[in-house]
């Protein structure tokens, strides 16, 4: 799956033209590698992402086309 459509469907970030946009301004990280809206993601992969000072780890634990809010954590863990 593409990065920037993981992160809106995790609700990492809420829209994906914002996802797609912190990806070009390098503030998204796959395994400690700047990573383009393209890059593809997989189960296992560490995403970092930069908020101003504040950074998220997260390890990708299951990747789905849509899911609901509720169960939107259950992609992801915060390392």
């Amino acid at each position: 799956m593409r990065l920037d459509k993981y992160l809106k469907v995790s609700r990492l970030i809420k829209r994906r033209t914002v996802a797609q946009e912190a990806c070009d301004n390098g503030k998204v990280m796959i395994n400690s590698k700047v990573a383009k809206p393209s890059s593809n993601v997989k189960e296992g992969d560490i995403i970092e992402i930069t908020f101003g000072e504040k950074i998220i780890k997260v390890e990708v634990i299951k990747i789905a086309e849509h899911t609901l809010k509720q169960d939107a954590s259950d992609l992801y863990k915060i390392l």
